[in-house]
């Protein structure tokens, strides 16, 4: 509206029908130039300091400047420096002119009013811009980090837990002195099983990360939430490669996703570690529900077979990202028995 009345005023007050006319039809490129101002800024911002010099030269305009300092503004966000820096120099060069020329500078009693109000029109403008910019820039920056890190947990919980079980099942067979033809046949089905698996996982997630950019908060990477009760073929899973598991799993029927994906997660990854660092060791698997919280207890009593080495906690670390992720907690222990034991506490609804 302020814009409007510096632009429109000094029509009225025109001498001339020829210079209302070109007052008017720059008025337009200027009010084109601000409605372009997100798509092109830096185009939008030199086309409305050109039109408002113009204008200003013919006497049918007193915009200080103010239709270029809101472009301005969009431009400075951009974080393309050289477009900026030459854009900034046009609009500088305009701002010269006005003064330069002297053309309707002011009141008379303030003559270097309307030069004044530019300078801190743009100035204001390219200072806020470029804040706002580098928020944005930061913001986007910790964006793609997050999202790395939720590519970095989804590979490390989907290849991990289909590669322990495929060594462990391999281990366990070539253990085995007797092994007939059908039971070789049968561990190699399930081998394939896993890895076909893990595929199908890797590639959902890459289709996932295409649309959408994020596994935070949502889906699997296969596009959909495990439930609570598909932990029991994953139990079935680590049993086969060679652990003893006593499992109990209460049903969580209003459980929010991302806390079904966090549960699912945890014991995925705590029942990896068992397989990896204490092959054959006996395992209790508890999920709970009460209080509106879900308790996750997972531990082994160790094991005496040699092979178990150490991990790089990468995939702990990750159990209490998910957990802090979903508004829940995530802890692990040495109990004085022995062993290993991996606990934590979710909201049923989860914090998404």
């Amino acid at each position: 509206m302020v814009i409007a009345v510096f632009w429109l005023s000094p029509l009225f007050a025109a001498d001339t029908w020829w210079r209302a006319a070109l007052g008017a039809a720059l008025a337009l490129v200027t009010a084109a130039c601000v409605m372009l101002r997100h798509r092109s800024p830096a185009a939008a911002t030199a086309g409305a300091g050109a039109a408002t010099v113009a204008a200003g030269l013919l006497g049918v305009c007193a915009d200080p400047m103010l239709a270029t300092a809101w472009c301005l503004y969009a431009l400075a966000r951009k974080r393309s420096a050289r477009i900026r820096n030459s854009v900034v120099a046009l609009v500088c060069l305009f701002a010269l002119l006005l003064a330069v020329t002297g053309v309707d500078t002011g009141s008379p009693d303030h003559p270097g009013s309307r030069v004044v109000l530019a300078a801190a029109a743009l100035t204001a403008a390219w200072l806020l811009g470029t804040a706002v910019g580098r928020e944005m820039e930061s913001a986007r920056e910790a964006e793609r980090a997050r999202v790395q890190l939720d590519v970095a947990r989804e590979v490390h919980d989907v290849v991990g837990h289909a590669l322990g079980v495929i060594s462990a099942q391999a281990s366990v067979t070539r253990s085995l002195p007797d092994a007939d033809e059908r039971e070789l046949r049968g561990t190699l089905g399930d081998i394939e099983t896993h890895a076909r698996e893990a595929l199908h996982e890797i590639q959902a997630l890459v289709r996932g990360l295409r649309n959408s950019g994020t596994t935070q908060g949502g889906p699997g990477p296969t596009g959909r939430v495990p439930s609570i009760a598909e932990l029991s073929p994953m139990i079935d899973d680590a049993r086969a490669a060679g652990l003893t598991i006593d499992a109990h799993l209460d049903a969580v029927p209003d459980a929010g996703d991302g806390t079904r994906l966090v549960v699912f997660r945890i014991v995925q990854e705590a029942l990896n570690n068992v397989i990896r660092h204490a092959p054959g060791a006996r395992c209790s698997v508890r999920v709970s529900h009460a209080d509106e919280e879900i308790q996750v207890w997972v531990r082994d009593h160790g094991s005496s077979v040699p092979g178990a080495g150490t991990g790089s906690g990468l995939g702990l670390q990750g159990m209490r990202e998910r957990a802090a992720l979903a508004g829940g907690t995530a802890s692990w222990r040495r109990p004085p028995g022995g062993g290993f034991e991996v606990s934590a506490r979710l909201p049923v609804a989860g914090r998404r």
